[in-house]
């Protein structure tokens, strides 16, 4: 699609944007912090093959992060109990593991920071100077945090993430009830309203919930994939999107 013909966000009543990979490189810092917190469990357990960014790929990446662990310890044959949420990151379950982590990742974000994506930035700017009401849908617990660090917070009256979703027992994506609360949230009908997502499950999702238009960022996942997902507009960056 050439740039003449890419749609114009600011015709619809809301944009509904994911946060990793689409506003944020957060991805980067996800993969930091499970290194990080995996090579010290993987030293203080005696646990070999050593942990690999293949590890992140195949075990990690897209999932919900007690369901990572899991699968991670099961390819080393590991078995813990899977405990609660409230496990304190000293526990030896799932969830404390996985709490562990979520420790570094805070920890490496407020050490390291993290700058939005300067065209996803440009994209908001533009949306703002016409008034289209923006919010953000992530699976993230971290999402407000991230967009704390990222000076992107002030940006969005509604932030749907991961606390919300759990809170309310609101299924995940590729579920489409996230995109759904989001827009009941914003007031807005998702029929007339677009969505920005960089990963398949997000994409169908969006798709799943009957939004107007689903716009695919291809920031690694591949276009065809993300069409073959619902996406009716695949764009390398977000800036391709500012008239």
């Amino acid at each position: 699609m050439t740039a003449d013909a890419l749609p114009d966000l600011a015709a619809y009543d809301a944009v509904l944007f994911d946060l990793d990979g689409v506003l944020t490189p957060t991805a980067e810092v996800h993969m930091h912090a499970w290194r990080t917190m995996f090579e010290d469990l993987f030293a203080a357990w005696q646990i070999t093959p050593p942990y690999t960014d293949r590890d992140y790929f195949d075990h990690l990446d897209g999932k919900k992060r007690y369901d990572g662990v899991a699968s991670l310890l099961r390819s080393r044959d590991i078995e813990v109990p899977w405990g609660d949420p409230a496990d304190p990151p000293t526990a030896d379950t799932v969830c404390g593991i996985g709490n562990r982590k979520n420790e570094v990742f805070s920890r490496v974000l407020r050490a390291e920071g993290i700058a939005p994506y300067p065209g996803s930035v440009a994209l908001l700017d533009y949306l703002a100077e016409r008034g289209t009401p923006v919010a953000v849908v992530s699976s993230s617990k971290n999402a407000a945090e991230v967009l704390a660090v990222a000076g992107l917070a002030s940006r969005f009256d509604v932030v749907m993430d991961g606390v919300i979703a759990e809170r309310d027992g609101l299924a995940s994506k590729p579920a489409p009830d996230v995109f759904l609360e989001a827009a009941r949230m914003l007031g807005v009908d998702p029929g007339r309203s677009a969505a920005v997502e960089d990963a398949i499950s997000g994409v169908e999702s969006a798709a799943a919930g009957g939004l107007a238009l689903v716009v695919g960022v291809d920031r690694g996942t591949g276009a065809d994939e993300l069409r073959a997902a619902g996406a009716h507009v695949v764009v390398h960056d977000l800036a391709e999107l500012v008239p």
